[in-house]
Order: structure tokens, then C-alpha cells, then sequence
């Protein structure tokens, strides 16, 4: 997986879109499929790390912007 990602992440680097979303993410499922990994095991991890490095974390900030509107600090 980590060489999946250096290999996919180096491929599609210059393309403009806001943290590689799109183009990242088929680079690196066709990147793990030609190391072998079932395209759709490679599809369900690709999924899961963006879940997790780009959803997830926005929970927490939604939630403390939420309180700090609330209070009007901003």
C-alpha cells in the first residue's frame, strides 16, 4: 500500500485538484491492481483511506466550529 501510494502520489502530483482527490484515487487503485491486489479490495482501501484522511477529520472541526459559533467567537 505504502508503495502503491509513493508511486500514484508521484504519477498524478501536478494535477490541480484539491488534495489529489479523483485523480490520486484512480491512479492508486490502478496503481495496487498492478501489483496484484484485487481491483476491488484496492477499490474498498482507496474508499477507506479517504474516509479516514479527508472525512473523518471533519467531524471534530465541524463540531468546534458549530461551539464557537455558537458563543460567536466568530
Amino acid at each position: 500500500m505504502v508503495l502503491a501510494l509513493l508511486v500514484a502520489g508521484t504519477a498524478v502530483g501536478a494535477v490541480p485538484a484539491p488534495g489529489g482527490i479523483g485523480p490520486v484515487d484512480a491512479a492508486l487503485v490502478f496503481t495496487m491492481a498492478a501489483f496484484g491486489a484485487p481491483v476491488g479490495t484496492a477499490t474498498a482501501t482507496v474508499i477507506g483511506y479517504r474516509v479516514l484522511t479527508v472525512w473523518l477529520p471533519l467531524l471534530p472541526g465541524a463540531l468546534v466550529l458549530s461551539a464557537l459559533l455558537h458563543r460567536k467567537v466568530l
